[in-house]
């Protein structure tokens, strides 16, 4: 009776939609002050019953309820109870159901605090914001039922995916959905924007938060899906150029353009059309990623379905949506005027570049990834873009930023003086080429990557020390006075300070990792030692064991440096008994300079040896703790009153109609 509960809830939430998209958009258009006012409480109702719709699927989940086909076929009463739980977005129904209660939260959120919004413009967001969700509430009901009964019900599951068994995959998807499905609502103000044909700094005040919250969520969702290819996967990497992850990169990259330039515009009221082109492109690129994932154009751990009908489903709805936000700028964006005049140098042309290396690398990613899509489409040949390609093609955009990114931060509006901004830098930029030497002499090869990349890092992380020195007054005032001054800077200058300096840290374990990595790979009998960049690694045996729902080969590995024991490490092959799948769970003992990292492979025909691949990592935790400092520094940013939905209205700030 739940499940049918559930599913009649998800049938009027998409009633629901139908409504919200509709009654408030023509209240807009024709100025009906009640119209519009309806928006809000459908957005909520909306929200509410999605949510029960959700409760509903996730309680199958968790009591093991096999006579729906989602359950039965993706969840098994052996699982532990954390896994019951998360296997409710572990397939393909529960996780779009989860997509969409995320959407309608995001419109639910607006609705409820964004009482400062322009009436007109709060009710044809939240218009638009319903007319995606109307169609992936049908895309759903009409090929993805959750709630679809299996009779008889199966006396067991199917069981989940074992690669999906893992706490960082559970937390993964919500937070990547949080980031694609937050970026609706960015598009959705843009469209509404482009149909009253107004665009100001107000506009860009209310589309920030929104856009700062999805940026934020994406960044955590892909260092979490980063650092579980790290851990469970056994390879020893952090970054595949996987179809899929480059699916959530893209509009990582855009929507970092999209933060930048509606400074501008709120700023400097410039940049109108490109920062609504960048709002469009954004979640454009997300529903691109929906498609590559549940369309079964490719084969992936993270691909979550394999049937044509819903791709073509998903396709058309992306289409309509890309081609007609598309079309609408097109038509509106000649009226939208800049009017704020400035300089090549200056702060704003500083955020264009920022914007101009994003939005290319951006690019850049779109093309390597769907090349071999297309060119299969074409003519049915098959070729492989890899790490090769994007490492050659993306790098150089990403070196230059990196390089601009101080330049720009302590340049003024307007107009500004590169020599000046330099002078200020100089001891930046010498104790970053301090640090690429240093990181030079250190090494025993030649190979620039390290020096080089460290060298960048240093320059970023200097660079925001430079600038907190600067916004302090340092040395010109004394201490005192400094304090005081950095204690009334706002939020979001915090913010930006740690998300540049994790990107700083982020970029020097990469250097470190990808130029230093030392590995080894054999085959080793139990009593052999394994020589390891200092480290020498004993193999002690092998046992088995009964887990939950696997069977698992345990290694035991000892390690010690200069015959001082420091870590004991077990790597273990496990068997799942439901799906008979290996997974390979490798050891890691973690410090702050390193990683040691080995793996148990396969036992060999004789019996006795087995396959054993062990690595040192040097600040390869650095790539995860910068992630986490850059999204941090957007949560920081989320905190400043200037960010608040509406607070420039209360300002009383003026609406600038298009021209």
């Amino acid at each position: 009776m739940t499940a049918e509960l559930g599913h009649f809830a998800l049938t009027l939430a998409f009633a629901m939609a139908l409504f919200q998209m509709s009654v408030p958009l023509i209240g807009a258009q024709r100025r009906w002050a009640g119209w519009m006012a309806a928006a809000a409480p459908a957005a909520l109702m909306q929200f509410l019953l999605t949510g029960l719709a959700f409760a509903a699927l996730t309680q199958a989940f968790v009591t093991s309820d096999f006579s729906l086909r989602v359950v039965a076929t993706n969840s098994n009463s052996q699982m532990p109870l954390i896994y019951r739980f998360t296997g409710t977005w572990g397939n393909h129904e529960g996780s779009m159901l989860l997509w969409v209660l995320i959407l309608t939260f995001f419109g639910a959120m607006v609705a409820a605090f964004g009482r400062n919004l322009p009436m007109g413009l709060k009710a044809r967001a939240l218009a638009v914001q319903a007319m995606i969700g109307a169609a992936f509430f049908a895309f759903i009901l009409f090929t993805s039922n959750p709630f679809e009964r299996l009779i008889p019900p199966p006396a067991d599951g199917a069981d989940l995916n074992p690669l999906l068994q893992d706490i960082g995959l559970a937390i993964h998807p919500p937070f990547l959905y949080l980031g694609y499905v937050g970026l609706s609502m960015a598009f959705s103000f843009a469209v509404a924007a482009l149909i009253e044909g107004r665009v100001d700094a107000a506009w860009a005040r209310w589309v920030r938060p929104w856009t700062l919250a999805a940026w934020v969520a994406l960044t955590i969702g892909i260092a979490i899906g980063s650092y579980w290819a790290y851990y469970e996967l056994g390879w020893g990497g952090w970054w595949f150029w996987d179809p899929v992850e480059n699916a959530s990169f893209m509009p990582w990259l855009v929507a970092g353009a999209l933060l930048h330039s509606a400074i501008v515009v709120e700023k400097r009221n410039a940049l109108k059309t490109w920062t609504i082109l960048l709002a469009i492109l954004a979640f454009s690129l997300s529903m691109i990623g929906t498609f590559i994932v549940r369309s079964g154009v490719l084969t992936s751990v993270h691909a979550f379905a394999n049937d044509p009908e819903r791709g073509v489903f998903i396709l058309g709805i992306l289409g309509v949506a890309i081609l007609g936000s598309l079309t609408l700028f097109a038509w509106r964006a000649p009226t939208m005027r800049a009017e704020g005049l400035f300089q090549p140098i200056s702060r704003e042309g500083g955020l264009i570049l920022n914007n101009l290396l994003l939005a290319t690398a951006a690019a850049v990613v779109f093309v390597g990834t769907l090349a071999p899509l297309v060119r299969e489409f074409v003519d049915g040949a098959k070729i492989s873009v890899g790490a090769p390609f994007f490492d050659l093609a993306f790098t150089p955009f990403m070196v230059i930023l990196m390089l601009a990114i101080p330049l720009g931060s302590l340049l003024p509006w307007k107009r500004g003086d590169l020599g000046r901004v330099m002078t200020r830098l100089w001891w930046a930029a010498a104790g970053a080429l301090a640090v690429g030497g240093a990181a030079w002499s250190l090494q025993s090869g030649t190979a620039l990557l390290a020096p080089v990349g460290l060298a960048i890092a240093a320059w970023l992380i200097l660079g925001v020390i430079v600038e907190i020195a600067e916004r302090a007054g340092l040395p010109r005032v004394g201490l005192g006075t400094a304090l005081g001054r950095l204690g009334r800077l706002p939020r979001a200058d915090w913010g930006k300070f740690l998300a540049h300096g994790g990107l700083g840290l982020m970029v020097m374990g990469i250097a470190a990792v990808t130029a230093w990595e030392v590995e080894d790979i054999r085959l080793a009998r139990p009593g052999d030692v394994i020589p390891l960049g200092g480290y020498e690694i004993t193999f002690e045996g092998v046992s088995e064991g009964q887990g939950p729902n696997y069977v698992y080969q345990r290694g035991q590995f000892t390690v010690t440096r200069n015959g001082t024991q420091v870590a004991v490490m077990e790597p273990e092959k496990r068997i799942y008994t439901v799906q008979r799948m290996p997974t390979t769970e490798a050891a890691i003992d973690s410090a702050l300079t390193r990683d040691l990292y080995v793996v148990l492979g396969d036992r060999q025909s004789d019996g006795e040896a087995w396959a054993v691949r062990s690595y040192i990592k040097p600040l390869v935790n650095w790539i995860w703790l910068g992630s986490l400092a850059m999204a941090l520094g957007g949560l920081v940013s989320l905190t400043d009153r200037r960010f608040r939905v509406g607070a420039a209205a209360k300002r009383g700030a003026a609406a600038i109609p298009a021209e």
